[in-house]
């Protein structure tokens, strides 16, 4: 693929979605992005969630962005124009503050509210190329993942393996349907990421096997682990904060999962 042609799609544009909160959501984000990038690959990762967390994970608490997406979303602002480093290289941050809250009160009149962060995108890559574009959503499916969804290619869910987790499986599945009912009917679903995965339950083997029937499932499982909790607190994703981990090296599975489908 040329240099051309991959800035203005990005080899991935995935919205890393699930309305049900505590998944994992951020956390895959967060290192699926930075192990991508640790691959020599050019990464974007927009913060898409009024609580910033995906922003800290990189380094970039809330309280210290003086400019975020609220600003693009407002068209007060470029998205080239609101990025940041992170501690890997070739990986930006586009970050997230609290005022993304009255983001869906303020454009609420705007015919164009929906695609706000598609134009964005799509400007930002006709002049700078991205391998890989990731959108963390809100832990619910209002117009801010709705823009998400209609700015990507195709949306990667993280899944907890618990009973409750297929129940909003269900509605996400629902949501999806109707964007691509409505805005963007190319939308695909790249598949489930089993997450907090804990081997010693019988349960979560018995959804794990529920949902292969179903869905694509990655190969690549995250464990619950130490180190992916702890890694946020500092700043890094745990890919720098602990390469050795289990929860770093299946973060590193996932990437390669994704570079081997991406590649010509």
């Amino acid at each position: 693929m040329s240099d051309q042609k991959r800035s203005v799609a990005a080899q991935n544009r995935l919205a890393v979605v699930n309305q049900k909160g505590g998944v994992g959501k951020t956390t895959t984000a967060v290192n699926l992005a930075a192990a991508l990038a640790q691959r020599g690959r050019k990464v974007l990762l927009v913060d898409m969630d009024p609580q910033g967390n995906a922003s800290s994970g990189l380094g970039h608490p809330t309280r210290t962005v003086e400019t975020s997406v609220y600003r693009v979303l407002l068209g007060e602002a470029k998205l080239e124009e609101n990025l940041l480093p992170s501690p890997v290289e070739g990986l930006f941050l586009a970050p997230a503050t609290q005022d993304l809250v009255a983001a869906e009160i303020e454009l609420v009149d705007e015919a164009d509210r929906a695609t706000r962060l598609r134009s964005a995108i799509d400007e930002l890559l006709a002049t700078r190329p991205f391998d890989d574009v990731l959108i963390d959503c809100p832990p619910s499916l209002g117009l801010l993942t709705v823009n998400a969804l209609i700015a990507a290619n195709e949306v990667l869910v993280p899944l907890q393996c618990e009973y409750y987790a297929l129940e909003g499986l269900t509605h996400l599945m629902a949501t999806i349907e109707r964007v691509r009912a409505g805005l963007h009917p190319t939308l695909g679903v790249k598949g489930l990421v089993l997450t907090m995965f804990d081997a010693r339950n019988n349960l979560a083997h018995q959804v794990a096997a529920e949902v292969r029937k179903h869905f694509r499932v990655f190969e690549a499982i995250i464990p619950r682990n130490v180190r992916l909790s702890e890694a946020p607190s500092h700043g890094k994703p745990v890919t720098l904060y602990d390469a050795a981990s289990k929860g770093s090296v299946a973060y590193q599975q996932l990437a390669a999962e994704l570079v081997t489908e991406s590649a010509p």
